[in-house]
């Protein structure tokens, strides 16, 4: 593994190395267009052909300008079928957290979450064991969790770098069940839906019927997923009218025909193009259209199940049918996989032949999407499971199309538990505000939106006109009596996400510390 991550990073260094260069040109090129054009200006306006010249350059600028503004986001990604064991102590290979390269966000899907009955009421109540150590790894490395959305033993979270969190906006979740006709939720679909600087992308965390004859059945289940699954936005009601798609999980799609011993001895020997063939997600995807819209990456790792568990050697054990019999050995497959989808510029209308622009709005050559993936394998290292989990690292390129947050908060004056605290925010774009959003004040490192030391409601008499400035107290008792860095931020209820993040600031000690015993006092230069 350590040595396909130092390819990667080879090459991605690289692609950077490249892409810095050719920024550079850009804006070597866009200084000599503008002297040109300035040159033009002295010339006759008489002269057609100064004129088309001048036309054609300042065409050439506005292209180039409209290039030269493209960021790149690192997306993380993880699916893994837990087999419902506790998370392992340390998930910091899993998330890749030594690694020089920073992710943005990180998309987290899980299948076979303990779900027995009395734990799954717990959890509903309480953060599951795997949200918990989650947050705990990815907090102090300056990660929120933004949301998530669990149908039984599936979960599906998604966290983002706290500078991200203004411009991930109208967050929503849907799930579907296929298990036991649609009626259980052991299979099945949970799916989340966001703007990301005014793209829309959307991921699926499924886990399809399992067992080698059900291939046709896990198609079926896939469309119906993608048939029921609605979002209260009316530009983006499904999940294939957003810009990009992520479908992954534990697809259960297996190797068919080969015997056991071929499997293993091209798995051993590093052979994986062998199996490729007739892996059966790769043999539908050539009659399925809706699954030639999904790309994925080579399959240069090892089959993620069935694995012996704490181990890195395939089924061993034999298995035990219904009745006690001596049942077969699972063939390794590729069960657990990562696909994405870039929606198509332009769709083509069968029955008028008309050309349907997509559902994300115009200006589509302005802001297009680039998809580049960086590093797809699988972590041997972790044995909870008989599934191996399967990591994914993309670029997301693309040109923002918002970058200004709607809302402006400042925390005013000092901060300090001695006495009252002022803060100010305005409203900078139109939105839909309500009386139930709210202002929190969180400390540096806080895990999720509702991890505030306190809040307040916003404006509660009448929302808040653009342009408004609207001040809000804090009462001092709410305010905590040790020094330390914070932020302010601003959840929309409607959004269902912090749309607004106020400038690091510092809340001063308070006198009252020391009385509360909250620290030693210091007398005589001796602390008692």
């Amino acid at each position: 593994m350590c040595d396909l991550l130092d390819i990667q990073r080879a090459r991605s260094d690289s692609t950077s190395s490249t892409a810095s260069q050719s920024t550079s040109g850009r804006m070597i090129l866009r200084q000599r267009i503008a002297q040109l054009l300035t040159c033009l200006e002295d010339l006759s306006s008489d002269d057609e052909a100064n004129e088309e010249v001048s036309r054609t350059l300042d065409e050439a600028f506005h292209l180039c300008g409209r290039y030269t503004n493209k960021e790149s986001f690192r997306l993380h990604m993880v699916t893994w079928n837990v087999g419902t064991a506790e998370p392992p102590a340390d998930l910091r290979s899993l998330l890749q957290l030594d690694s020089n390269l920073t992710s943005d966000l990180y998309v987290i899907g899980l299948q076979e979450v303990n779900a027995a009955p009395v734990r799954y009421v717990s959890d509903l109540i309480y953060e599951d064991s795997w949200s918990r150590l989650l947050m705990d790894t990815l907090a102090p490395n300056g990660y929120v969790k933004v949301t998530s959305v669990r149908m039984q033993g599936l979960l599906l979270l998604l966290f983002a770098k706290q500078v991200h969190l203004p411009f991930i906006r109208d967050i929503q979740s849907t799930y579907t069940r296929t298990g036991l006709f649609g009626y259980w939720g052991n299979k099945g679909g949970v799916s989340v839906r966001f703007s990301f600087y005014g793209h829309l992308l959307c991921f699926l965390n499924c886990h399809l019927a399992a067992h080698m004859n059900y291939a046709l059945q896990r198609m079926d289940e896939f469309e119906y997923i993608l048939d029921t699954q609605d979002f209260d936005i009316y530009n983006t009601p499904h999940v294939l009218d957003h810009k990009v798609v992520f479908w992954f999980g534990d697809l259960n799609f297996r190797i068919a025909d080969h015997g056991m011993h071929f499997l293993r001895s091209s798995i051993n020997n590093g052979r994986f193009n062998l199996l490729w063939g007739k892996d059966q997600l790769t043999m539908m995807k050539k009659n399925e259209p809706i699954l030639q819209e999904f790309e994925e990456g080579p399959l240069s790792f090892k089959p993620t199940y069935k694995f012996d568990r704490f181990s890195e050697t395939y089924d061993t054990r034999a298995q035990r049918t219904l009745f006690g019999f001596t049942g077969k050995k699972r063939k390794p497959a590729w069960t657990d996989r990562i696909l994405w989808r870039i929606k198509p510029k332009a769709i083509e209308n069968d029955e008028s032949g008309s050309i349907a622009s997509s559902a994300d709005g115009e200006d589509d050559d302005e802001y297009l999407v680039k998809m580049i993936q960086d590093m797809y394998f699988c972590d041997v290292s972790y044995g909870i499971s008989d599934h191996k989990p399967v990591i994914g690292s993309f670029r997301l390129e693309m040109r923002k199309k918002v970058d200004t947050p709607l809302v402006m908060l400042t925390a005013e004056g000092l901060w300090i538990a001695d006495e009252d605290a002022t803060l100010t925010y305005t409203i900078l774009e139109t939105f839909e505000v309500s009386t139930w959003d709210w202002v929190g004040l969180y400390k540096i490192g806080f895990r999720n939106p509702s991890d505030y030391i306190t809040f307040a409601w916003v404006k509660d008499d009448d929302v808040a006109a653009n342009g408004e400035v609207v001040t809000v107290i804090i009462s001092k008792d709410e305010l905590p009596l040790l020094a330390g860095d914070y932020v302010l931020g601003y959840y929309s209820s409607n959004m269902q996400s912090l749309i607004a993040l106020s400038p690091t600031f510092q809340i001063l000690q308070s006198e009252r510390a020391m009385m509360e015993g909250l620290i030693p006092e210091n007398i005589n230069g001796l602390e008692k």
